[in-house]
């Protein structure tokens, strides 16, 4: 049987560690009865491809992208960078030959500038994803998953979740057990819960005009009574009023902004302290420490536990 080649398109300023990621999983895939389950080819334009910190050299030109029955596209700096019309058509080209393509992080860019990702729902870096969404309005961007599996097209978030799109792929070619044996290659679990939103910083919006002192008292008074007519009190306006410019000011609703900022502080807490979830409950103005835990997995897609598991640093203070 012969491989199954996948092709991984290497193009000026790439993401070096992107690139590496399929070659890695495809180009050590242990598959039972199979000597060589895929070939990989890096491939670009040119020979010789500028890795930031370093220069690449290519083995493959373009027409690897066609002839390939699987296409990675790993991350770009900057994301929006002008992809060479020749690229682009090789692109299309093998998207007519119904090739599985896939992008790594901010590769969505590149499938984005291309028509790929028309209709579709897609993800990239969450630091990036209004920026795709923005720039891209026929795509509909997800920034809180680490992939997207959209059959022939798929996409992932930035850095490690290129590797979970792998042995996702992986895992569909052949099975768990073969993805299973990867994963352990690459010291990685092989599926994380929840997605890439707890790993996005929460900033509450913020207004520059009338509305800032507001925001920053709301900010050091998260667990008083914030409800719209206590603020439309503070602020001395009536509640319409308050509602109004508060959305021409923050693009939110007040409600919005608060859960926002609370959720917020909660993550500073359970990174930064040893504070039972009752007590950062109340330091943050949630009720009990039960909603505490609603609220948060509504924004962040995981628990406040699995949350400090993850981030909670070696110096937490009692406080």
């Amino acid at each position: 049987m012969r491989p199954h080649v996948v092709a991984v398109l290497a193009l000026p300023r790439v993401v070096a560690s992107d690139l590496a990621t399929p070659c890695e999983v495809f180009g050590h895939a242990e598959v039972p009865g199979c000597r060589q389950a895929y070939e990989v080819r890096v491939c670009g334009e040119g020979r010789r491809v500028d890795a930031g910190a370093f220069d690449i050299s290519v083995r493959w030109d373009l027409s690897a992208l066609v002839k390939a029955q699987t296409v990675i596209v790993p991350g770009i700096r900057p994301p929006i960078s002008a992809i060479s019309p020749a690229v682009l058509a090789a692109l299309r080209a093998a998207a007519r030959r119904r090739i599985r393509i896939a992008s790594i992080c901010t590769g969505a860019f590149v499938l984005a500038q291309a028509g790929l990702l028309d209709g579709l729902r897609a993800t990239t870096h969450w630091i990036a994803a209004r920026l795709l969404a923005e720039q891209f309005p026929a795509v509909t961007v997800d920034p809180n998953v680490l992939f997207v599996d959209n059959g022939q097209l798929l996409t992932s978030a930035g850095a490690a979740a290129g590797l979970d799109l792998c042995l996702h792929m992986l895992r569909n070619d052949h099975g768990a057990a073969v993805a299973a044996r990867a994963s352990r290659l690459a010291v990685a679990p092989l599926e994380r819960s929840g997605g890439q939103a707890q790993y996005i910083v929460h900033e509450p919006p913020t207004a520059t005009s009338s509305l800032a002192p507001l925001l920053e008292w709301m900010t050091a008074h998260l667990r008083e009574d914030l409800e719209l007519p206590a603020l439309a009190r503070k602020a001395r306006m009536s509640t319409r009023t308050l509602s109004r410019r508060f959305r021409e000011q923050t693009g939110t609703t007040p409600l919005k902004w608060i859960l926002t900022a609370r959720i917020a502080r909660a993550q500073q807490l359970l990174e930064s302290t040893s504070l039972s979830l009752e007590e950062i409950a109340a330091h943050v103005g949630f009720a009990a420490a039960s909603t505490l835990r609603n609220r948060f997995a509504q924004v962040m897609g995981t628990s406040p536990m699995s949350y400090r598991k993850l981030f909670r640093g070696t110096g937490a203070t009692a406080g």
